[in-house]
C-alpha cells in the first residue's frame, strides 16, 4: 500500500508541474491579478476534483463488486485513453503565452470559477477513470476507501504545487520564457508519464 501511494505520489506530482490548462491559469492570473487570486483559483480547481474523485471512486467500486472482467475492460480503455493524450501531448506546439488582464473579481467568484472550470470538464473524470486504477493495491478490499485516498493525496499535492506557483508566479513565468527548453523537458516527461501508466495498466 505504501509503494503503490509513493508511486501514485511522484506520477501525481509529474502529471501536475507539466504545463496543462488549469497550471497554466494559475499562473497567469497570479500575474495579473495578484498571488491571492491564484490562491483562490487554485482551491476552486482542487475541490472540484473531489466531485471527480467520487464519481470514479463509486463508479469503479460498482464495476469491480460485478465483475473483475468488466474491471480489467475499464483498465484496458484506461490505458487506451492515456497513450491518446500522450500522442495528442506529442502533437501538440511547444509554447507558453501570457494573456494580461485587468480585471478584478471577488474571491467568491474566482472560486466560483476555479471550482467549475473543473467539473465541467469531463476530460478529469475519465482522466481519473483511466489513472486511479493501476493503482489499486487490493480489488478485494475497501475500493471505494483506496480511491478516496489517492483522491485524496491528488489534491493535497495539487494545492500544494498550484499555491507555490501562485507565490512565485513573476520568477516561473519569466523563467519559462527565458529557457525555452524547459516546455520541451516538461513535454516530454508528461508524454513518458502516461505512457508508463497506461503500459503499467496493460501488464
Amino acid at each position: 500500500m505504501i509503494s503503490s501511494l509513493l508511486s501514485f505520489l511522484t506520477a501525481s506530482i509529474l502529471l501536475t508541474i507539466s504545463p496543462g490548462p488549469d497550471i497554466i491559469y494559475v499562473l497567469v492570473k497570479s500575474m495579473t491579478a495578484g498571488k491571492k487570486a491564484g490562491f483562490m483559483i487554485s482551491i476552486g480547481l482542487v475541490s472540484g476534483i473531489l466531485v471527480h474523485t467520487s464519481l470514479v471512486a463509486f463508479g469503479v467500486a460498482a464495476i469491480i463488486q460485478q465483475s473483475e472482467f468488466l474491471f480489467q475492460i475499464v483498465q484496458f480503455l484506461g490505458a487506451g485513453y492515456l497513450l491518446f493524450i500522450a500522442f495528442s501531448v506529442y502533437r501538440s506546439e511547444d509554447n507558453f503565452s501570457l494573456k494580461t488582464s485587468e480585471v478584478i473579481e471577488s474571491n467568491q467568484k474566482l472560486l466560483k470559477r476555479g471550482f467549475l472550470m473543473n467539473v465541467l470538464n469531463p476530460k478529469v473524470s475519465v482522466f481519473f477513470l483511466a489513472f486511479f486504477p493501476s493503482f489499486i493495491s487490493n480489488t478485494e478490499a475497501h475500493i471505494t476507501f483506496q480511491l478516496y485516498l489517492l483522491g485524496g493525496v491528488f489534491m493535497l499535492q495539487a494545492l500544494l504545487i498550484f499555491s507555490l506557483v501562485a507565490l512565485s508566479a513573476g520568477k516561473i513565468a519569466t523563467y519559462i520564457q527565458q529557457n525555452s527548453r524547459l516546455l520541451k523537458v516538461f513535454k516530454w516527461v508528461q508524454i513518458a508519464v502516461f505512457v508508463l501508466i497506461a503500459f503499467a495498466l496493460f501488464l
